[in-house]
């Protein structure tokens, strides 16, 4: 049986809790929960992914799902690893990958987060949930929560991409739509959790999204043949993916599934919305709230990530950096990657190529290093 205790990610001593009721932050520093495992699974235990589905829920050993459970599941995960040649021959890389997240159910890495923090949610007993959103995590609430059978209120921009707005309402959302960025939708958030009693499934306000994101890099691991890259090139709003990412690393380590060096992890922000690339560079280990946000890759528009020291800290241990570019390089870098590649990237997934490139000209990245980006969503869900 799957066993987790939480602990808390900035308390010293380390602050732990049991996980029998579905946790908010830590309620002495607001910083927020991580999923500790009693036991991981050995190396043996990949014999037994060869009977699993391929979705995320294949790494069940990995994941807060008890023994007598079933997930809240919409065929989320076992995205494409694409090799793309064209795009590389055009940069100057030797070997360059794009984990394409766009095949998921709702258009987005967000699937994966969802799931997995609707399904403990559900599990613990909510009917109810409330997310602030910058587009594509608001879809995959209503989603899930549609699929589980419960309600989803999703406070969003006003500015958020007209097509994503329709997807929420179509999954059957309760959207609001409030002027100003997701700072401003997550106090609306936390107002109507404290108010109704909604489980609030905000970036980081809860243990279990972490969990799911958690996934991309298990999955990145077993399609490389548990041979990581040498570099991952992330685009960065609130930072789940590559917190849960560099998590998922370790665990691997830890359990001896992987032999090789853990792989350099590079966060790629707009320069119109960098907190956490100014924090890196500065030395912080903690970002400044970014006044007055401002870039067309949704996604990225978060300018107080409630993550930041966890993304600082997985970026300093990894030997990585970070990276802002402009909203005109990542546009076009996500039209390059339609146009050669035929993938159809997300701004935010044309901010991992603009970055990758920015990195290479820079000499932080070297020409003959594995690179994987990371396309976070569907193009086609930012169109008009």
């Amino acid at each position: 049986m799957t066993t987790w205790t939480l602990e808390c990610s900035a308390c010293v001593p380390t602050r732990t809790r049991d996980a029998e009721a579905f946790p908010g932050v830590c309620e002495v520093c607001g910083a927020p929960y991580l999923v500790r495992y009693e036991t991981l699974p050995p190396p043996e235990a990949k014999a037994h992914l060869k009977g699993q589905r391929w979705t995320m829920w294949r790494y069940d050993g990995w994941l807060p799902l008890r023994d007598s459970e079933h997930p809240i599941t919409l065929g989320e995960g076992g995205t494409p690893l694409l090799r793309v040649e064209r795009i590389a021959a055009r940069y100057g890389f030797d070997q360059l990958w794009v984990k394409d997240e766009s095949t998921n159910p709702t258009g987005s890495f967000k699937a994966r987060g969802l799931a997995a923090a609707v399904t403990r949610a559900v599990h613990a007993g909510a009917r109810q949930f409330v997310v602030p959103t910058a587009g594509n995590a608001g879809v995959a609430l209503a989603a899930y929560a549609t699929r589980a059978g419960a309600e989803a209120r999703v406070y969003a921009p006003r500015a958020t991409p007209k097509t994503i707005l329709e997807q929420i309402r179509a999954f059957g959302g309760d959207l609001m739509l409030l002027d100003g960025h997701i700072g401003d939708c997550g106090i609306a958030a936390r107002l109507h959790a404290a108010n109704t009693g909604a489980i609030d499934v905000s970036t980081l306000r809860e243990p279990y999204r972490i969990e799911g994101k958690k996934t991309l890099g298990l999955e990145l691991a077993e399609q490389l043949g548990w041979k990581l890259p040498d570099a991952i090139i992330y685009p960065t709003g609130g930072g789940t993916g590559l917190i849960g990412m560099w998590k998922a690393f370790q665990e691997l380590k830890q359990s001896g599934w992987l032999r090789t060096p853990l792989p350099k992890m590079f966060t790629v922000q707009s320069t119109g919305c960098a907190p956490v690339v100014q924090a890196f560079e500065s030395g912080a280990e903690r970002a400044t709230s970014w006044p007055d946000p401002q870039t067309v890759a949704a996604g990225l528009r978060v300018p107080g990530p409630l993550g930041d020291r966890l993304m600082l800290r997985a970026l300093r241990e990894s030997g990585g950096g970070a990276v802002a570019v402009s909203d005109e390089a990542l546009v076009e870098a996500a039209h390059h990657l339609q146009v050669v590649e035929g993938i159809d990237a997300s701004p935010e997934g044309g901010a991992a190529l603009a970055g990758a490139v920015s990195l290479l000209r820079r000499g932080i990245l070297q020409s003959h290093e594995r690179v994987v980006l990371f396309n976070t969503g569907a193009g086609w869900l930012y169109r008009t």
